[in-house]
């Protein structure tokens, strides 16, 4: 998911009975003339950015956890407990609202203390992108799960990473033209 997309995640668009999520919104940050203000928009980057998909295990257990802590922390904080964003799932634990900026900071914090690469937390999607081509998911599929809105975006990214199928197509060639060598020795 983008990173505003996550932000703009709310819980009614999570479905654990049926295991499925639902992305519809985002949450941007705008800065305006006399205020910046965070802004929700029902309108994604395109048509096919709106997209439902399954709701892995690992993310749902993560998500219910989230869901019950937010109910302690509403319980123990009381009147201090801000419940402004209630529907929202990305939250702190006093109930106030994950901003895009604190989203990329805190992420290169996380890189910096575990001593990983560099990399901003939308190349998460490239990453994501390139572990499912790896693993033999068709390039149709990784579209509709990135939403991106036409096929040739999503192969236009990624076809360098097709490198291990350009080997498997080589090596099917290479036993053609073997066999067709077979084939008239034999003749």
């Amino acid at each position: 998911m983008r990173r505003s997309e996550v932000l703009g995640l709310k819980w009614d668009c999570i479905d654990f009975d049926r295991k499925k999520i639902t992305i519809r919104r985002k949450l941007i940050y705008r800065m305006g003339e006399t205020d910046d203000e965070l802004f929700l928009d029902e309108e994604l980057k395109t048509k096919a950015s709106v997209r439902t998909l399954p709701l892995i295990p690992h993310i749902e257990a993560m998500l219910k956890e989230r869901f019950f802590l937010e109910q302690y922390y509403s319980n123990l904080l009381k009147d201090d407990f801000d419940h402004t964003f209630d529907d929202f799932v990305c939250r702190d634990s006093f109930g106030k609202i994950i901003t895009p900026n604190y989203t990329s900071q805190h992420f290169q914090i996380v890189i910096a203390n575990n001593n990983l690469r560099y990399i901003r937390f939308h190349d998460l999607r490239h990453s994501c992108a390139s572990l499912l081509l790896a693993n033999g998911v068709p390039m149709k599929a990784i579209q509709e799960w990135l939403g991106h809105s036409t096929f040739n975006i999503t192969a236009d990214f990624y076809s360098h990473l097709e490198y291990s199928s350009k080997i498997a197509s080589a090596e099917t060639i290479a036993k053609v033209f073997s066999n067709d060598d077979e084939s008239n020795l034999k003749k």
